[in-house]
């Protein structure tokens, strides 16, 4: 027992919740103070000035509308967003828990990142549309004109909007409208497939990026969506597999 303030003795349980009570306010204040510094490193990679370039007064270096950075963020917006909307077309279609929980985490991870990319695009002040008229991936070729995408014209669709394919791994507007009309394995087996043309598509996007991109966030951006990306490609051929299928050539 523990004296009160009245000269009684406190119960030990009293005392605990009075300790517990303490820590839970320590710690409520170290996570805004958290929160509120990593909001300002935030605001501050997506503007490039993460190597104190600011703080000596040399300035903070922004993108420009047809840099890599820029375009980058628009087409990957617009990519993840068909993700998203695959994602939940199939959510709908099946009762397999497997792929229901696999949609879940690309629309929710895709839909976050797609938020980031637009969010650097509002703190860049930039269009969130190509300046005049620029055809998707413009932004994958270097001024030596190398294509870091590895995407050539052979590629079907690659850019053409054929069917609404605007970049690599795009599902045309058929392939979804196909993939809202199959039930069960059948929707599984299809989705599955365009997820993986879908991030095959992403991944060789993501890799220009981090080849191409000036802004070191969003260097770690692309990066990440690689290893994520990669990572659901083997689950993906995996669950494939055990529905006797594969994915397409």
């Amino acid at each position: 027992m523990t004296a009160g303030g009245d000269g009684g003795e406190v119960p030990p349980a009293l005392v605990e919740r009075r300790k517990t009570r303490r820590v839970r306010r320590a710690a409520g204040a170290a996570v805004a103070l958290a929160l509120l510094f990593a909001g300002a490193a935030t605001v501050a990679s997506a503007r490039g000035g993460g190597d104190g370039a600011a703080a000596e007064g040399v300035g903070v270096r922004v993108p420009g509308a047809s840099s890599a950075d820029a375009g980058f963020a628009r087409d990957m917006a617009v990519h993840h967003q068909q993700a998203v909307e695959m994602s939940f077309i199939v959510r709908d279609r099946t009762d397999d828990q497997d792929v229901r929980r696999l949609a879940y985490d690309i629309a929710n991870t895709q839909a976050n990142q797609r938020g980031m990319l637009l969010g650097r695009l509002d703190l860049w002040e930039l269009p969130k549309v190509a300046p005049g008229g620029e055809q998707p991936m413009a932004w994958m070729t270097d001024t030596d004109g190398h294509d870091h995408g590895g995407h050539g014209s052979g590629d079907a669709g690659a850019g053409s909007g054929a069917d609404g394919v605007l970049m690599p791994g795009m599902a045309s507007r058929s392939e979804l409208a196909r993939l809202g009309r199959l039930d069960g394995e059948e929707a599984e087996v299809f989705f599955l497939q365009l997820m993986t043309d879908h991030h095959k598509g992403g991944v060789g996007m993501a890799e220009a990026c981090a080849s191409l991109c000036a802004v070191p966030a969003e260097q770690r951006l692309a990066r990440g969506m690689v290893e994520g990306q990669q990572s659901e490609l083997g689950l993906m051929r995996d669950m494939l597999a055990e529905r006797d299928a594969q994915p397409r050539p």
